[in-house]
C-alpha cells in the first residue's frame, strides 16, 4: 500500500488537531497504509523561523515529504487561516514538494466561520506546491472533539462519520495512485 505522511501544524502540545490526526492515522494503518506522523511543533523553532533549510531536522522533514505517496495536513484555524507554524514549514520545502502527491487537507476550529479556510487559504498553497490530487478536505469544530481523562479521543458521531468518509476517499485515491505507479513501473 501507500506511505502517508500525517502532518500536524498545531503549535500546542495538547492539540486537538494532532490528536485527531493520530486518530485518523489508525484508520489508514488499518487499511494497510504505512503512516508517518510529523508534528511540526517538534521541529526546532530557530530553524523554522530562520529559514534554515540545511538544518538536519528540516532536511529530514523534507525527505519525509519526498518519500510519501500521500500527505494528510491538519491545522487549527486561527483568524481564518491555517497556522503560522505550518506556513513556516511549507515555506521551507522545495517549490514542488507535493508534486504527484495525493493530499488530504483537514482543519479544526472554534466556529463554522472558519470552514472556508481549507479552500481559500490552505488549498491554494498545496496546489502551488504541485499536489497531484487534493481530495475533499474537512473542517471539524473543536466542540466535536473531546479528550477523555485517560487521554482517549472522542469525536461527535456526525463529525466522526464525515471524517471516516473523507479519510476513506483519500485512501481510495491513494490506492489509485499506487496502482498507477505500479503499472508505470
Amino acid at each position: 500500500m501507500a506511505t502517508v505522511l500525517s502532518v500536524s501544524g498545531s503549535p500546542s502540545a495538547t492539540s486537538r488537531t494532532a490528536r485527531l490526526l493520530r486518530h485518523l492515522d489508525r484508520r489508514l494503518v488499518a487499511q494497510g497504509h504505512e503512516v508517518i506522523p510529523l508534528d511540526v511543533r517538534t521541529l526546532p523553532a530557530e530553524a523554522l523561523l530562520g529559514a534554515d533549510v540545511r538544518h538536519p531536522a528540516i532536511a529530514e522533514a523534507a525527505a519525509l515529504f519526498d518519500r510519501a505517496d500521500g500527505i494528510v495536513i491538519g491545522t487549527p484555524v486561527y483568524k481564518a487561516a491555517y497556522s503560522g507554524l505550518l506556513k513556516s514549514l511549507l515555506d521551507l520545502l522545495p517549490q514542488y514538494a507535493l508534486a504527484g502527491k495525493t493530499v488530504l487537507p483537514l482543519a479544526t476550529g472554534g466556529t463554522t466561520a472558519h470552514v472556508l479556510a481549507i479552500d481559500y487559504a490552505l488549498r491554494p498553497v498545496l496546489s502551488s506546491m504541485g499536489a497531484g490530487h487534493i481530495v475533499q478536505g474537512w473542517f471539524t469544530l473543536d466542540t466535536d472533539i473531546a479528550v477523555t481523562d485517560d487521554g482517549h479521543l472522542s469525536v461527535a458521531p456526525g463529525a466522526a462519520e464525515a471524517l471516516a468518509q473523507v479519510v476513506d476517499q483519500f485512501a481510495a485515491a491513494l490506492g489509485g495512485r499506487t496502482t498507477l505507479l505500479a503499472a508505470a513501473g
